[in-house]
Parts: C-alpha cells; structure tokens; sequence
C-alpha cells in the first residue's frame, strides 16, 4: 500500500478533477450481532494534496491477527439528508459478512460524511474524477493503519455499495499493492449537475477499466431504482471492452428495491455463495469462521401455502390463528414459529428474529418448526402430499369409496379436526387418519398399514388427493 499515493499522482492527472454529487441511498444501521464487537473509530489524514481529516471506523474479530483487511466503503445520505447527519458507517451486513471470514474491516467516511472533515466535490459529468479523488482519501485512511500489526496488509479486499461501490472501483483503478480484488455492490453515482448519468457512468466505467487489472465482482439488480438494468450492463460492457476484468451477477428482482441489497438479511443468500467463490478464487479466507456475525439463512420459499392463508397454518386453534394474523402485520424481517403441542410465537425486527424465535420455543418444546419468514410459507409437510385430484368436494363424505358408515362418521369428524391431518383408506374397507401431530399423513399411513393393504391418503389437509384408482 505504501507505494499507492505516487500511482494515485500519475492516474488523477489523466482523469480532470470537477465535481458531483450521489444522491444514492445510505445503508441504514442494523441491529448488532451476538457477537464480539471490537470497534476502534479515530480521526486519520486524508489525500495529502487536499489535507482533511477523516473519520474511519475499524472492526476485528477476536484475536490478535492479523487479520486479512476488508475495505468497505459506504453509500451516499438518503435524499435531502445532509451528509453530516449521515450516520457513522459500520454496522452493516457487509462489514458482518466479513468479520464472519475472519477479516478485519475498515470503513472511511468520505469528505462531509459523518464526522469527515471538508466536502465531497462535484465533477459535472466527469464521474470517474470523483471516483479518482476518493479512492486518494480511501488509500491515505488506509496507510495510516499500516503500522497496526493486526492487520495484513498482503490481503486485502475493497468493497463498497453505491456511491461506495464506485469509489471502489476508483481504487482498484491504481492497482494497489496487496489489494486483491474488488466487490462492487450496486455501484454507480448521480450528479446534481449532469443530466447524462447514464452514459457518464458508462464513459466513467471504460476509464476506470481500462487502468486496472485486479478483479472484481459485481451485484446488480433487475428493480434497481438508481441504476436499472439498461444502466449497469452498459457499465459492464464499457468497463470490460476497456480491459477490466468483472463478472456481473444479476441477483433479479430483490424486495421492492434491489438498490438495497444490503439492508436486508434477505438479501445474503443472493450474494455471499458468490462473494465466498470470489474470494476463494483469489485464494482469500471465505469459510465462516465466526458464524455468530450472521443471522441465520432464511429458507427458500416452500410453496405450502400463501403466507397470508390464516387457515393453511398447521396446529393452530383459534388464538393461534389471531397470533398469526398479528404477526402478518408486523415490520420485516418476521419469522413464525410453531409446534404441534402449544408454542406459537411470531417474532419481527432485531438482528436474527428466526434464532430468537427458535430459541424462546425451544425453552418450551423440543419439537420447534419455522413456518414463515418475512412474506414467505418455508414450512413444508414431512411427507410431501400428492397433488389435490379433483376427486370430489372435500365434504362429501359419500364420495369415499371402500368404507363403510363408521368409516364416513370417523371422515366427518377428520374434517372438524386442525391442520396438518391425513385420511387413509383401503381396499378391504379399512381407514385411518391422524391429525395434529408432525407427520399425520405417515403416521396414518403406518397404522393403516399394519391392518390392511394397499393403503392409500384420500385427504390431506383440505384437499382430496385421491385419483379414483388404487395404486396411483
């Protein structure tokens, strides 16, 4: 790194120096992990040519090092906040993505941000200027770490989201020793002052390609609302076609908006599989050591039910049912949690709601089941259930072939009972069902079976899944 500064001379002078202004949204402060919070947060000098102080927060995970380093550089403040009200960057997902890896992290205040000193300038259309000038600040609060022998200055990552994401690759653009690779999280910026921003940044993109040969990896999405499609892949292109070597990864359409990527904990199982295949290309730690700096992963979607069907929720009486209509109007991030003796609990907001969740249930019970995060159903039957057939009306109990009268009182009464719930017939006449517990559709099966054979569901749930012919 300490060669860094000349490199910086050489490449500012081919990019003029004028002004701008990102009006891309800031990373909002999360709650803390349950983890080890080792935060040092000083006053470092900036680029020497334009004295400043900046304010630089440091985060390490246990340990004495060193500690590979993780440069993660911030967005700019939300529309019509000045950005000395910004908060103070370092509670984020990407700085617990790395501290997870074992990496030390540090996180710059830009110029006017926080508690930096001086202002941002503005370059008019010119946006690789502005890249240019802040990677000067991103590189000098860097060096005046290098003595701190708990970090390694060999490894290093730059990372950053938005107008964080851009000055990332400004620094990338003077090949900095040490610096492996880049990841640019929904990069880009928005001048005040320039009405062609998306050719500016395309132009921007191949300038800054074409000077650099570390690579980076990119997260863009489809309902961006800064830099839409049309935008990113053209800065992709140039940026390639320039000489800079990016792989972009379109994580498609993310909450209502994929410019924030990183504000959500829905968000992590779309980037960090990427990001840990990056880094481990580049032979960087990418294993979660310290797991504990993450929430846990949201399941994928199970297609059960939509999570606002009140009636599909398994094991639930009537005040279970009022839980969960409660709990689908609390704010993200959300988890229910369930069981088939008793415990429901819905959960919302805080660093990890689906372990706290969990946890408070499994006081109670040793039979704890995740039934929704968020806007998702991830609760899936044990036994997957065969299709709804179509057979007939799930109560007209004169449709069950095979049984008897006994047998059509014993379905009366399955259709008063709560989800989840089985009916099994057979050919011989014989039935069973079972409703209320984890798995009533093998448990009925099983108990059927022990008595009579080809046994066979006719209803799960409130579906009648028989086709009208045994064995299929």
């Amino acid at each position: 790194m300490a060669g860094a500064l000349a490199a910086l001379l050489i490449l500012a002078g081919s990019v003029p120096a004028r002004a701008a202004e990102d009006a891309a949204p800031a990373v909002e402060t999360r709650a803390l992990p349950p983890a080890p919070w080792n935060e040092q947060v000083s006053m470092v000098p900036g680029d020497p040519e334009r004295p400043a102080q900046l304010q630089v927060t440091l985060l390490t995970p246990d340990g004495p090092g060193p500690f590979p380093l993780a440069i993660m550089n911030h967005g700019s403040a939300k529309p019509y906040q000045p950005t000395r009200e910004m908060p103070r960057y370092a509670a984020s997902f990407a700085s617990y993505y790395f501290l997870s890896r074992g990496y030390a992290v540090l996180l710059p205040m830009m110029r006017g941000f926080a508690g930096s000193e001086g202002k941002v300038k503005t370059n008019g259309c010119n946006v690789a200027a502005t890249a240019v000038e802040d990677a000067r600040d991103i590189l000098a609060a860097a060096i005046a770490l290098k003595d701190d022998a708990r970090l390694d200055f060999t490894r290093v990552v730059i990372a950053g989201q938005s107008f964080g994401g851009w000055n990332s690759l400004g620094v990338a653009a003077f090949n900095p020793p040490g610096v492996k690779g880049v990841i640019n999280f929904v990069g880009g910026m928005l001048e005040g002052d320039c009405s062609a921003g998306r050719e500016a940044l395309a132009k921007g993109a191949a300038q800054l390609g074409a000077a650099t040969h570390i690579p980076s990896l990119w997260f863009y999405g489809d309902n961006d609302r800064l830099f839409p499609p049309a935008t990113w892949r053209l800065m992709h292109e140039r940026y390639t076609q320039a000489g800079g070597d990016a792989r972009v990864v379109d994580v498609g359409p993310f909450m209502d908006n994929a410019h924030e990527l990183l504000s959500y904990a829905e968000g992590l199982v779309l980037w960090i599989p990427e990001a840990d295949a990056f880094l481990g290309r580049l032979g960087l730690p990418n294993q979660p050591i310290h797991p504990e700096y993450l929430p846990t992963p949201f399941p994928p979607p199970s297609g059960y039910a939509a999570v606002d069907d009140v009636a599909a929720v398994p094991y639930l009486n009537d005040q279970g049912r009022e839980l969960y209509r409660r709990f689908l109007a609390k704010p993200l991030p959300r988890a229910f949690i369930l069981t088939p003796r008793g415990f429901t609990g819905g959960f919302d907001r805080g660093f990890d709601p689906i372990a706290r969740g969990m946890a408070a249930c499994g006081k109670m019970s040793q039979d704890c089941q995740l039934y929704a995060v968020d806007n998702d159903v991830v609760w899936a039957r044990p036994t997957p259930a065969p299709p709804a057939s179509g057979f007939a009306a799930i109560t007209d109990a004169a449709a069950l072939p095979y049984i008897n009268d006994q047998g059509r009182a014993a379905y009366a009464r399955y259709l008063t009972l709560p989800r989840p719930k089985a009916f099994i017939i057979a050919p011989d006449g014989g039935w069973n069902f079972a409703a209320g517990i984890a798995d009533p559709q093998a448990r009925a099966l099983a108990d059927c079976g022990a008595k009579h054979q080809d046994c066979r569901p006719y209803a799960v749930d409130g579906a009648v899944v028989w086709t009208g012919q045994a064995g299929r």
